[in-house]
């Protein structure tokens, strides 16, 4: 199946882990070539409004400063299809039920599967957004 099909799906996932009140980390990761992008990570984010989360940009070069934005979760579905099969051929998403791993290989075919849950606990990020 395409990816992008495949990533549709991933992405309910992680909707509902996030309603469920689950969702603890995302992390895009398996880099394609050597950029100066490293990771990209989500965490949870409360705010009075809605929920939100916290999308981090972190970079290999010291020079190049990390980026932070607050965005609903429907906002960081569109903010990181982008970054699928050009810079990042896997998103983990962690949860304290599962651990589910959505991979893209060399043919463009997408693919998840599940793990036991790294993280026991939901912890809040802490923005530095204004």
């Amino acid at each position: 199946m395409p990816y992008q099909d495949v990533f549709v799906l991933f992405w309910e996932q992680v909707k509902e882990s996030f309603q469920e009140g689950r969702f603890a980390k995302l992390t895009m990761a398996k880099t394609i070539g050597k950029p100066n992008l490293r990771n990209i990570f989500v965490r949870p984010l409360s705010s009075e409004d809605d929920f939100k989360v916290l999308v981090k940009l972190r970079y290999q070069s010291r020079d190049t400063e990390d980026e932070e934005k607050e965005l609903t979760l429907d906002e960081a579905f569109v903010f990181l299809k982008p970054y699928l099969k050009t810079s990042f051929w896997s998103v983990l998403l962690f949860t304290t039920t599962k651990d589910v791993i959505f991979k893209i290989n060399k043919k463009g075919a997408g693919s998840i599967t599940e793990g036991s849950p790294t993280f026991r606990d939901v912890r809040e990020a802490k923005s530095d957004v204004r």
